[in-house]
């Protein structure tokens, strides 16, 4: 079994291949998609790459700046491949 599909089916996000919102197309519920930016539940319990606990939504971004809303004490965790930027919130 590849390190990827293990890392799926064991529920952290894999981003060492950078990252992919239909290799977890089961897992996370898109809510919102702009072409360059999707926010996305986690419906599975997925668990975050950043920090390994689980994460409520998914903020995905191509763009270079971006602004978004998310409650001031909501914790987050940030992690970056060479294209995308995510945003985990708690």
């Amino acid at each position: 079994m590849s390190d990827r599909r293990a890392t799926q089916e064991t529920g952290r996000i894999d981003l060492e291949s950078g990252f992919t919102m239909h290799d977890y197309r089961t897992k996370l519920k898109l809510l919102k998609d702009s072409g360059t930016t999707r926010t996305l539940e986690n419906r599975e319990g997925l668990l975050c790459p950043a920090c390994g606990r689980e994460f409520d939504r998914l903020f995905v971004t191509e763009e270079e700046t971006t602004t978004f809303e998310t409650p001031a004490e909501r914790p987050f965790c940030l992690a970056r491949t060479a294209e995308k930027l995510l945003l985990c919130t708690h």
